[in-house]
């Protein structure tokens, strides 16, 4: 049985920088060191940083006062900024730069005077984020039937942003729903989705086509990794999303004869490589790497004074 390694896989800058983020913050000021949510989704890079010192809630009013708090790679609201002044914690912004500059798009196209559709996952850490900057009125939209329904104060002055995670082909269903509905909305030079969402949905594209069966390593509440997923599936190629190598079934590759293998870009590359070593033991075959986008993209580490 063959592997077929998609490229690019695994951590993008934004991951990057989130955790060097909090890395450096336990060097610099020693655990612990509070984090508000998850920095990115994934239940390895958690407990490695837990291990280190790291600790993870999920409301502030849990962060003893005066203690370093970061905020993690999804971002946050302005209301969780303002609270965090008001109980006196010294705060890191680990909030990606591409998310950052959603936030910055949506405050600028309501005070424009439009209504925003923010379109993305209800209750996703970064959507709710994005709403907490909203100036003005916004709708946060999931499935393309629910546009015919929006109530917006003027048709003709509506904008969008769209959660960074999202399926290309997806959102590419819900903005002909809404070009639909409202002709003059106000679209972004270009998409929000990120170029690492981008090109790994169009790396396993390409590899679902060459394989009979892909494997998705992240973990379960990672919305790109899930997207992957889809991806695979929409090929008709049967795909499985798992943690780790020891969520694999055997029965999973009865007369399989190519898998192929992808990441999320929150799933360090240390859990393909067991992922691979458990197919090679399994059934030993040749392990190969497709050609794919080579991602030059890093994010600056910002000041850690606070």
């Amino acid at each position: 049985m063959d592997v077929l390694l998609a490229r690019p896989r695994g951590f993008c800058a934004g991951v990057n920088r989130a955790i060097a983020i909090v890395n450096q913050a336990l060097d610099r000021y020693e655990p612990p060191v509070y984090v508000l949510h998850e920095i990115v989704h994934n239940t390895h890079v958690l407990e490695e940083l837990r291990r280190k010192g790291a600790v993870f809630v999920e409301e502030l009013e849990e962060i003893p006062p005066g203690s370093v708090t970061i905020f993690s790679a999804h971002g946050v609201s302005r209301a969780v900024e303002e609270q965090a002044k008001a109980l006196r914690l010294r705060t890191i912004d680990a909030t990606c730069p591409l998310v950052s500059k959603v936030h910055r798009r949506m405050i600028r196209l309501n005070a424009q005077g439009n209504d925003v559709l923010v379109i993305g996952h209800k209750g996703h850490p970064e959507v709710e984020g994005t709403c907490g900057q909203a100036v003005g009125p916004f709708h946060v939209v999931s499935q393309p039937s629910e546009v015919a329904t929006l109530r917006v104060t003027d048709p003709s002055k509506v904008g969008y942003v769209t959660q960074t995670t999202l399926s290309v082909d997806d959102t590419a269903a819900m903005l002909a729903a809404i070009r639909h509905r409202f002709p003059d909305i106000i679209e972004p030079e270009r998409t929000d989705i990120c170029y690492a969402t981008t090109n790994r949905q169009a790396a396993v594209r390409q590899l679902a086509a060459k394989v009979d069966l892909v494997l998705i390593v992240g973990s379960k509440n990672s919305s790109n990794s899930n997207r992957l997923r889809e991806v695979a599936e929409q090929l008709r190629t049967p795909a499985y999303l798992i943690d780790h190598a020891g969520e694999l079934e055997p029965q999973w590759f009865e007369g399989i004869k190519r898998v192929g293998v992808s990441a999320g870009a929150s799933a360090p590359e240390h859990l393909v490589v067991e992922v691979v070593t458990w197919l090679q033991r399994f059934s030993q075959g040749s392990v190969e790497e497709m050609g794919g986008e080579e991602e030059q993209i890093n994010f600056l580490v910002p000041d850690l004074e606070v």
